[in-house]
């Protein structure tokens, strides 16, 4: 078989789908420095509204994006499946950029209470996005280059998240105010969507771009005949509520979910509150720990390709080494940052930037492992794994609420961080004892039909036995009449 292209149409899609990840990002993101320019106009453009918003209302409008997300996930692995990965991403997309034009006029209408909805409405949206992006990240990497594109795909989260923390402070100030960066936001997702109509496609086969070469690698590598996407392959929906390595997946998602989107929605609120952090400042300062966490993706990926292409470690093992050091370091800095105050405002920052960087290994670690256990149902697990991990963004700003009566008390913010770091830890401990990477059985694509014929060799063996044991007793007990039989013949002799 010849070589494919060295930059083929596998690496195209996998980079829209990083700049795909990167738009939505900024656009769900942004709010969490937003809302800070929206209650305290002073330190950005004082020259546009002011909200008087308390911490409960604040926090409402910081979680009631994922009150809608969380409820698309589910459905976002069968609408991908069933009219492909392309229409579902664009749809999603363009939806939540018309959200995101409209929220300014929203907010001067009806307040926190129609943020909060416009917001409800954008996560719904983007709920089907990720299993979406899963499911052709399935059909469209190689066995040998998973890690590869997927970690190129999924840094896109990262990169969204240093351009909204970064740039939202410095719009808010500008001339264009909070209201330019829902603006901004709306724009790139419109003119990702122009692009994403061009040159996506639902696999190989239906690329108009690839090279007969290229399509041929990509199908062979994932043992895949000529009709396989024509196959409409039933869920093993038991199997997969059964098997304990997706539960493992399930847990450790769940727990670095928790510590990352307390840092990822609070930190800006920390800064100004407890570290007294202008807003410009603290947009930028936000914006470096997850700067850290994208380029340090890149070295976890390089790191993993030499650890499973030389067997120094399988591919479990590499997961769980680079989870493990994603979650569990990042527990004890959560703690450490905690501890400090206004007057050690570089070496918060420090530690900040330590934890969201080393943590960024959490995608190889762990995020990926859906496609390990199961790339024909990549996006179904993807979706039922976010419905459940993406309760986990709607609690914690939740608890931070409650929890955090006084933005300046750093007391209450050692307490987040704390229940964060155990949360980190006991996450991972459960995925480093159940967790694997070995494709499950249920994959196949012939399951259903194999456990059919197991139950029906298994229901002939059964009747087999029936009989063997009915004949049995019929001999034995014909054995009992002729000794009776033979006896009587005796006494009567």
């Amino acid at each position: 078989m010849e070589k494919p292209p060295l930059f083929g149409i596998r690496h195209l899609q996998a980079l829209l789908l990083f700049f795909n990840i990167t738009v939505v990002y900024v656009s769900r993101l942004n709010v969490s420095v937003a809302i800070v320019a929206m209650t305290n106009a002073n330190t950005t453009n004082p020259n546009f509204q002011e909200f008087d918003w308390n911490e409960q209302q604040k926090s409402y409008v910081l979680s009631s994006f994922y009150w809608g997300y969380v409820l698309t996930q589910f459905p976002g692995g069968y609408l991908s499946r069933r009219f492909g990965a392309k229409i579902t991403i664009l749809v999603a997309t363009f939806a939540s950029a018309v959200c995101s034009c409209i929220t300014p006029a929203g907010v001067h209408l009806g307040g926190w209470p129609v943020f909060c909805v416009i917001r409800l409405l954008q996560g719904l949206f983007q709920g089907v996005i990720f299993p979406a992006i899963h499911d052709h990240l399935a059909k469209w990497s190689p066995l040998h280059e998973r890690n590869l594109l997927g970690a190129l795909s999924l840094s896109g989260t990262d990169s969204g998240t240093v351009v909204a923390l970064a740039s939202s402070g410095l719009i808010a100030s500008s001339s264009l105010g909070w209201p330019g960066i829902s603006y901004v936001s709306a724009s790139l997702c419109f003119a990702w969507c122009a692009v994403w109509l061009v040159f996506a496609a639902d696999n190989a086969p239906s690329s108009k771009f690839i090279t007969p070469q290229e399509c041929k690698y990509i199908e062979t590598s994932l043992e895949r005949n000529d009709d396989f996407h024509k196959q409409r392959i039933p869920v093993p929906w038991r199997a997969i509520f059964t098997s304990v390595p997706f539960l493992a997946f399930l847990v450790g998602r769940c727990a670095e979910a928790w510590g990352f989107t307390t840092l990822q929605s609070q930190i800006p609120s920390y800064m100004n509150g407890v570290l007294n952090m202008e807003i410009k400042k603290n947009g930028l300062f936000s914006a470096l720990p997850y700067l850290t966490m994208w380029l340090s993706l890149y070295v976890y990926l390089v790191i993993a390709n030499l650890l499973t292409r030389r067997n120094i470690l399988s591919l479990t093992a590499m997961r769980k080494t680079i989870n493990t050091i994603s979650l569990w370091i990042p527990a004890l800095l959560l703690i450490g940052i905690g501890f400090l105050d206004s007057s050690q405002t570089t070496l918060a920052i420090v530690l900040m930037t330590l934890n969201v960087g080393i943590n960024g290994g959490s995608t190889i670690g762990s995020t990926l492992n859906s496609i390990d256990l199961a790339p024909n149902h990549a996006g179904i697990l993807m979706g039922l794994s976010n419905t459940i991990v993406n309760i986990v963004p709607i609690l914690s700003p939740l608890l931070v609420g409650v929890i955090v009566t006084d933005n300046h008390n750093r007391t209450q913010w050692q307490i987040i961080f704390a229940i964060a770091a155990v949360i980190f830890f006991l996450g991972n401990l459960f995925y480093i004892i159940w967790g694997t990477s070995e494709t499950q059985p249920w994959n196949s694509v012939d399951f259903h039909q194999d456990k059919d014929a197991e139950k029906t060799v298994c229901k002939q063996v059964t009747l087999g036995k029936a009989v063997e044991h009915l004949e049995n007793v019929q001999n034995e007990k014909k054995e009992e009449i002729g000794n009776k039989s033979s006896s009587v013949e005796s006494t009567r002799l």
